[in-house]
């Protein structure tokens, strides 16, 4: 295994010293040692990958030196305009050092929405003419791995991607972790707000842990999951999921449960929602500030103020909330007259050491959601 130190000092030697990117579960070790090494303006958690290749672009034009950009290869989709269109040879020729999380790494299991990415991955970096080495969790091979990355990028000024295969980097974990005091954690936030449905709503939930706690919550309550609609993958699409089905079933109360990380990822979802104005939707946020799912990272997400951004975007109703009083209310107080709405709950980090997954295949949720709908 690889040392994030030791890492990080190869980098350095070579003068990469900017880092941009969205949070990985295979890069949490480097990315936290990152984050506790890098000056704050350089290294800059982006709300895409897209958005990280055109800071990356920025300051190498700016200074003249190698970035690097992380990603989990789910990420790739997002970063491949912005590398045909903008730091391709044919275009601008703009060197990037790319780092790519290998999930669903072809002989590893893995969950259902890592499987197709993983069989794909190199076949993509293929396809865009992009050279790249999968790193050897060997540390004096993968050094000279990594010499030979720059040596190239700097021939050709091109980008070039190492592929991180899991647990490639030694344990590392953030000196100062996120924590805040609200009194809901997302768990909680679930519970509470499937409590209080009629029974009749459609939940359409984003990826990470917070399908995987609504799945439980259905399941302690021993009800259906067929009123779930539980987004696996594609992060930061929930909201516009649910705003199709809101559109074409409108005697449905739909309820997108989202999450700070995904609302910034795609954030012109607001925009669509607010213009379309369906009175029949309601977007949860849970806002813990934090890519919780993939390591811890810090979002901007309590930096902004989401409730005004909803308004801007024409929605009828947003608050903010920050316990179950509030919530309760905040609840209570939508109507027809009052969607497409908006609760944030901001709430604390964490979730339980033993949190599962669901024990349905995608595809059967998909199936058993649409009779849902349908009936």
């Amino acid at each position: 295994m690889i040392s994030p130190k030791t890492f990080y000092t190869w980098l350095g030697e070579s003068q990469v010293d900017f880092f941009s990117g969205v949070p990985d579960s295979l890069l949490k070790d480097i990315c936290a040692y990152i984050t506790d090494n890098a000056p704050k303006k350089n290294h800059i958690i982006a709300a895409n990958e897209g958005n990280s290749i055109a800071l990356a672009a920025g300051y190498h034009m700016a200074t003249n030196k190698i970035p690097l950009v992380y990603m989990q290869n789910s990420g790739i989709g997002n970063a491949i305009n912005p590398l045909l269109s903008l730091t391709d040879k044919q275009v601008y020729n703009i060197p990037l050092l790319l780092m790519i999380g290998w999930r669903g790494e072809p002989g590893k299991k893995d969950e259902p929405q890592h499987v197709k990415q993983g069989e794909v991955t190199l076949g993509l970096l293929d396809a865009m003419n992009i050279p790249y080495l999968v790193i050897s969790e060997d540390e004096q091979k993968a050094s000279e791995q990594i010499k030979l990355a720059i040596a190239q990028i700097k021939e050709t000024n091109e980008p070039f991607a190492i592929v991180i295969k899991k647990g490639t980097f030694e344990k590392y974990s953030l000196k100062e972790s996120i924590k805040n005091n609200y009194e809901l954690s997302r768990e909680d936030s679930i519970k509470q707000i499937v409590n209080q449905l009629h029974g009749d709503e459609i939940i359409v939930s984003t990826t990470g842990k917070t399908s995987r706690e609504l799945f439980e919550c259905r399941a302690s309550l021993k009800q259906a999951h067929n009123s779930d609609f539980l987004t696996v993958g594609c992060m930061g699409h929930a909201s516009q999921i649910a705003l199709g089905i809101a559109l074409n079933k409108p005697n449905k109360k739909v309820i997108c449960i989202d999450g700070d990380g995904a609302l910034l990822m795609h954030m012109g979802g607001l925009a669509i929602t607010g213009s379309m104005a369906p009175n029949n939707f309601t977007h949860i946020v849970i806002n813990n500030g934090a890519h919780e799912s993939v390591g811890g990272q810090p979002t901007v997400g309590f930096d902004i103020d989401v409730p005004t951004l909803a308004k801007a975007n024409n929605y009828k109703f947003a608050t903010s909330v920050t316990n179950a009083k509030e919530l309760e209310q905040a609840l209570q107080n939508i109507t027809e007259d009052s969607c497409p709405s908006l609760i944030e709950i901001k709430v604390s980090i964490g979730s339980r050491d033993d949190l599962g997954r669901p024990t349905i295949k995608p595809v059967d949720n998909k199936l058993d959601f649409m009779k849902n709908l349908k009936s």
